[in-house]
């Protein structure tokens, strides 16, 4: 490969970045009266997770549409009826194997209501400063926009916190000139930011990641790098990436927001120096460099010489989505580099966001339905359970050579331990039905083999796609090692006493429990939250609890297990330490991704996928649709 640390994944949080190009977040036009996007802006977003981005982040999300807009329309993340094609969205982009990202954005001193952090003028109009009850308010609006985009799908955020937006307006000198809490200080000027960013975490959880834009200098009337290094020292440790431009959005006379969308004019990389700074003194968070990137050696240099550990690309994913594949590949000679001419923010002020050498950008609905024809691919897929078994139908039904290896002597995967699950049946029929599948194509399918380095080098397939699922969690718990696993319990219920105590509630504990109840032991359940966690699956959650609610199964929510000894399960619940009797302890404490083992693999291939399980899917649905959308996609584009 080419560009071996450009393409590196890299695990941030609970998600596991394919390769450290991000698609920055560029707006979209196309926004109908009741802020929803149209099909068409929707599959903009989409061509670019195709390209093959880590991350695609959807632009010009509202956090308080009332009054933290700028003006014109922008995407509400407050509004339910919003829930339908943001969901929509948040899947075209998901199921590339890109990480769908939304965009928090308010106002403040710019927006409709005129509140800033302190008063002032903005335009010939006066600004109001914030009372603390407003502050309060700002803050939980991001607050509750990252759980609905969370809700929607998008499986991280990023708080643009720079250019001028509220945070920087808080922690800048020059538009903050508070007393209280709240300014004077560098801790107190980027304590809103620092809040903002823990608020979410807590409420969307530690692995959830938040992306912090920053501005690192303000260029003019305004601070520095060396304030913008105590900035982002702040943010150290809170936001998960620190993502550093430069500037403040402002009027065209002025050219602070031209530096941080370069022009022809200024060199390529022109701002990678002020990220390059901030990494010097961030230990925790991830640092992310934007502006004028379109070499891929440069980007490759940029993360080799920790500059920084992720590009973020805007324009240029305009000018060819497919950068990244090309790349990847070894097809840089075709990559299109943006050549800078500001075409693209001229025609977005005039009402659309085309590109001058890309007449696809914005017009992607022209295309995605007339499917081109695929380029016959070889395609090596590790691994033959749900994932792997449907990305070889789907790529030998597009015309590709495809050879797909399993390591044991049995199709399905994991799953197939609960094939003698009454209830899991049509599980079972499905999974026979893909192998009738698989034998009735042209597909070389190879049992007990492992995919390894020599295979892959062996074969020298176009495209690797892993899908070698994951590993059961061993929870840290005193007597673990008298337990089973939920996998063993299913495989061999035989093993399991009269009485079972099973730690985990989700899906899988969950429905063991149901299942063991039927075989007629007792079962208690053990769970750390509030309920059974059903993956997002809110109404199978809702159909276990019924189920589980006509049975006699012992419950216990907000529990945590300490220790399996004396014939039981100790454990800490609302009323303090409790025991649970039992003859077999089963945990279902959830998977971990065999995701190392998945790109270990990816250097040997132009081109490299993880599906299912090993990428963090947990559901038959998120694998089947990835595979499907993976597999379809190959030849197509890059």
């Amino acid at each position: 490969m080419k560009y071996p640390k450009l393409f590196e994944p890299i695990e941030v949080g609970d998600l596991v970045f394919r390769n450290r190009i991000l698609a920055s977040a560029t707006g979209h036009l196309d926004i109908a009266g009741d802020n929803s996007l149209s099909e068409g802006a929707l599959l903009y977003y989409e061509r670019k997770a195709i390209g093959g981005a880590a991350s695609v982040v959807v632009g010009e999300c509202s956090v308080d549409p009332i009054n933290g807009s700028r003006g014109g329309r922008t995407v509400a993340l407050n509004d339910f009826a919003s829930l339908g094609y943001l969901g929509r969205l948040s899947d075209y982009i998901n199921r590339h194997g890109s990480i769908a990202s939304a965009e928090l954005q308010h106002a403040g001193r710019y927006g409709s209501a005129g509140l800033g952090p302190s008063e002032g003028m903005v335009d010939n109009r006066p600004v109001r400063a914030m009372s603390e009850e407003e502050v309060e308010a700002a803050l939980t609006a991001y607050v509750n926009a990252a759980f609905f985009a969370k809700m929607a799908g998008f499986k991280m955020v990023t708080v643009h916190g720079g250019h001028g937006w509220l945070p920087q307006q808080f922690f800048s000198p020059a538009t903050n000139s508070r007393t209280d809490k709240w300014g004077g200080s560098v801790e107190n000027r980027a304590r809103f930011a620092v809040e903002l960013v823990d608020r979410i975490h807590n409420r969307c959880g530690s692995g959830f990641p938040v992306e912090m834009r920053i501005s690192a200098t303000e260029l003019e009337d305004g601070y520095g790098v060396e304030e913008g290094i105590e900035y982002a020292k702040a943010l150290d440790g809170h936001a998960d990436i620190i993502h550093v431009s430069v500037g403040v959005h402002g009027s065209l006379s002025s050219d602070r927001w031209l530096r941080f969308s370069p022009t022809m004019f200024m060199p390529d990389g022109v701002n990678v120096k002020y990220a390059s700074e901030i990494k010097k003194h961030v230990k925790i968070s991830k640092v992310a460099t934007v502006g004028s990137l379109s070499d891929p050696q440069m980007m490759e240099d940029i993360i080799a010489s920790g500059q920084a550990d992720f590009v973020a690309l805007a324009r240029e994913l305009l000018a060819d989505p497919d950068m990244p594949n090309k790349a990847r590949s070894g097809n840089e000679n075709s990559i299109r580099q943006c050549i800078r001419c500001m075409s693209c923010w001229s025609n977005l002020m005039a009402g659309g966001i085309y590109c001058a050498i890309n007449p696809e950008t914005s017009r992607e609905r022209e295309s995605k339905f007339a499917l081109r024809p695929a380029k016959k691919s070889k395609v090596l897929i590790a691994g033959g359970g749900i994932a792997g078994m449907h990305a070889a139908i789907t790529a030998a039904e597009s015309g590709h050579e495809v050879i797909l290896c399993e390591k044991t002597g049995r199709l399905g995967g994991g799953i197939r331990v609960e094939s003698e699950v009454p209830f899991k049946v049509h599980v079972e029929d499905y999974i026979k039905l893909q192998e009738r599948s698989l034998k009735a194509l042209s597909i070389d399918l190879r049992m007990n083999t492992v995919v390894d380095a020599d295979l892959v080098k062996a074969e020298e397939p176009d495209v690797l796609i892993a899908a070698i699922g994951a590993t059961p969690i061993i929870p840290p718990i005193e007597g673990i090692e008298s337990a089973i696993s939920a996998q063993e319990a299913y495989a061999s219920p035989e093993l399991v006493g009269e009485n079972a105590v099973i730690i985990g509630g989700g899906l899988v504990g969950a429905e063991l429990a149901i299942y063991l109840d039927m075989l007629g032991r007792k079962v208690a359940l053990i769970e750390m939250g509030p309920a059974i966690s059903a993956s997002g699956n809110r109404t199978q959650g809702s159909a276990i609890s019924m189920e589980m609610r006509n049975r006699d199964i012992k419950l216990e929510f907000h529990s945590t297990a300490t220790r399996i000894a004396d014939g039981g399960v100790y454990y800490t619940g609302p009323d303090g330490e409790a025991f649970a009797k039992a003859d077999t302890a089963i945990y279902a404490t959830g998977q971990k991704a065999n995701t190392k083992e998945a790109f270990d693999l990816a250097c040997y291939a132009k081109l490299f996928y993880a599906i299912g399980d090993c990428s963090g899917t947990e559901t038959i649905f998120a694998a089947v649709k990835n595979a499907y959308t993976i597999a379809r996609s190959i030849g197509r584009y890059s």
